[in-house]
């Protein structure tokens, strides 16, 4: 029996300047190959994509588009000129950019990472403001089916005038079975970027406002008088304003910027840390929760958004006051083995095979099957 052609557009998906939006969809098509999910995918990429992915190029079909995709209005053009044609021979195509083109041949599925601008469009500029507030809904009564990492953001759609035409599907992130498979030694870590031999907490994420950078700042210049603060991630719109909020605390000194890490060294620094810290105002998942409770680190997160539900009871979940955050981390050293063994419990719930499985459920729901 031949297999359902489907297309998987990822022409928004620029390597390293995505966020956590590339790494959820990677790893679902390195899910999808692993389980041997019964589709003929092909994936549609900007150009490099495959130089910085070769597992997914060596698992599935990929097509690069011939432009890099950083412009955004390159690329909706490119998806109606470039890409449309040449998915018109699929059964239906996976857009997992939030977003549909303008033009689509025929069946889709429309992944949905967040919806922040209905929460915080101050975070915004006002051309992307417009664009969102207009693209989004469409997108949303346009698509087939629709798929999103957490409860969370279903509920959320909801508040979006029209919602959804078609079903949502939760998808979950699921992170790979390599992870820790070569984390970088932790000596060479505090001697490359000038850790010391004290204690360290790690912030994996990219410097945009609802990450919330200056709220561990300010544990910096309080009750967290003796912690490194390691801050691994891209540099965002709040780049600026994080150095200038460090230095003005005078705790810059303890505070370690890495920008974006290799899978190896992240895993190394998670792996040294009292804790994974993670202050987010706004998550439409938060896979670096799944990474650390996998790992074993600790994890002290703030109560906003889908963190919660992510999280499980599995870590320190806490308001965004610096009261309440002031005695984590010795909360954290008093009670970790039951932390580190509650997380892997719950990052067991979080496979790339049980993230493949839950896509599976959504795709068979556009190919009009009942699961």
């Amino acid at each position: 029996m031949m297999r359902p052609s489907v297309g998987v557009n990822l022409t928004w998906c620029v390597p390293g300047g995505v966020g956590g939006s590339e790494q959820y969809l990677v790893r679902q098509v390195l899910g999808l190959a692993e389980i041997g999910a019964p589709y003929d995918l092909t994936v549609y990429a900007p150009r490099g994509f495959a130089a910085a992915h070769p597992d997914v190029a060596a698992a599935v079909r990929t097509v690069e588009a011939p432009t890099d995709g950083r412009s955004r209005a390159l690329r909706v053009a490119l998806e109606s000129a470039w890409l449309a044609p040449r998915t018109r021979r699929h059964r239906f195509v996976h857009h997992g950019g939030g977003t549909l083109p303008s033009v689509v041949p025929g069946a889709t599925l429309l992944t949905v990472h967040d919806v922040q601008y209905l929460d915080y469009p101050e975070y915004f500029g006002a051309v992307k403001l417009r664009w969102l507030r207009s693209r989004v809904p469409a997108s949303l009564r346009r698509a087939t089916a629709v798929a999103v990492p957490s409860d969370f953001v279903r509920r959320t759609l909801s508040r979006i005038d029209g919602g959804p035409r078609g079903t949502v599907h939760v998808v979950r992130h699921g992170v790979e079975p390599r992870l820790g498979g070569s984390p970088t030694p932790a000596p060479e870590l505090r001697r490359r970027f000038g850790l010391g031999d004290g204690p360290v907490v790690v912030y994996p994420a990219v410097t945009h406002p609802h990450k919330n950078h200056s709220f561990l700042l300010e544990l910096l210049a309080g009750p967290w008088r003796d912690v490194v603060l390691v801050l691994a991630g891209a540099a965002g719109r709040a780049e600026d304003e994080v150095a200038a909020r460090a230095a003005a605390l005078g705790v810059a000194g303890r505070v370690r910027r890495t920008g974006r890490v290799g899978d190896d060294d992240r895993d190394g620094l998670l792996l040294m840390a009292d804790a994974l810290v993670f202050p987010s105002r706004y998550e439409g998942f938060g896979a670096p929760l799944i990474e650390a409770m996998a790992l074993g680190v600790p994890v002290v997160a703030g109560d906003c958004a889908a963190v919660p539900e992510v999280v499980g009871g599995a870590g320190l979940v806490l308001p965004l006051r610096t009261a309440s955050w002031a005695g984590a981390l010795d909360e954290v050293r008093a009670h970790r083995g039951d932390l580190v063994a509650r997380g892997r419990r719950r990052a067991a719930e979080f496979t790339s095979r049980a993230s493949a499985a839950d896509l599976v459920v959504a795709y068979e729901s556009v190919l009009g099957v009942r699961p």
